[in-house]
């Protein structure tokens, strides 16, 4: 079961990986990604369902470790793509809307703290009773999700399990974007514009990347390139793609940089000139 399990979770999330750089569009990648998923889950409902497990062990590893990391990306891919296409218009709304999904998560905790301090403290003393089949016990606050689920692939709280991780990932993805709008109102007041081409920009974005001058190089691209939208009032679209036409040039792929040196060699020059 190891094995195949492991197996199917690198084939999963090197897809979704080649999708986050090949999909130019959001929405179309989470559509796409939300199968790959479901997939993904239904091979392994279809191994459990013939092969088994040997012994009760691997049973509890399967629902309480493994089952639930490939659910949490199915609900956290669900969740986003209901974020993104029910999102309102206007920076006041949607912090609004954010606001309240972030609530959301926070009653989800409350509700279940109990057993948050049991999972989040690895303890394993009921898992005989959570997370084996057919073992659940109703005084044990069931979701009523678990009485409509195929009882040969679930159990009482593997779910939850999921519910917890995806929720961990919900958040960090809502905070993130109210940062982004946050970021967005220091910037209005900026007046200044980029009136360079988006290759030129994409070209510094790329080159100050490389050289690791945010964050002590740990600052992700997608992250550079916001604030640089962000700062300068300007739309990058696929700046992905634009650098992979740059990594494709025969002759002077750093032509930006390039010029960059030159202007200001020549302004030094003049500098020295006067001086």
């Amino acid at each position: 079961m190891d094995k195949f399990y492991k197996k199917t979770l690198y084939e999963l999330e090197t897809t979704i990986n080649e999708l986050e750089i090949e999909t130019e569009y959001p929405i179309q990648r989470i559509e796409a990604v939300i199968v790959l998923i479901v997939n993904s889950l239904s091979k392994l409902k279809e191994f459990v369902l013939k092969k088994g497990f040997k012994n009760i062990d691997e049973e509890i590893l399967f629902f309480k470790c493994q089952k639930p990391i490939i659910v949490a990306k199915l609900i956290y891919y669900n969740a986003i793509y209901k974020i993104e296409t029910k999102k309102p218009y206007g920076a006041k709304p949607i912090r609004k809307f954010l606001d309240e999904e972030l609530n959301k998560l926070k009653r989800f905790f409350d509700n279940n703290l109990e057993f948050y301090k049991y999972y989040r403290t690895n303890n394993s003393f009921i898992d005989d009773k959570l997370f084996v089949r057919d073992k659940y016990d109703i005084k044990l606050s069931l979701d009523t999700y678990y009485f409509e689920a195929d009882h040969r692939f679930s159990t009482s709280h593997d779910y939850k399990v999921a519910k917890i991780i995806a929720n961990d990932l919900i958040q960090v993805y809502l905070e993130d974007q109210l940062n982004n709008i946050n970021q967005k109102k220091a910037f209005d007041g900026s007046s200044l514009n980029w009136t360079g081409s988006k290759t030129a920009l994409t070209e510094l974005i790329y080159a100050l990347h490389s050289q690791g001058v945010f964050d002590n190089g740990n600052a992700d691209i997608k992250v550079i390139a916001k604030t640089f939208e962000l700062a300068f009032n300007i739309s990058l679209g696929d700046f992905y793609h634009t650098y992979l036409e740059l990594k494709s040039r025969k002759m002077n792929r750093t032509k930006f940089l390039d010029s960059l040196r030159d202007a200001l060699i020549r302004k030094m020059d003049e500098k020295d000139e006067r001086e």
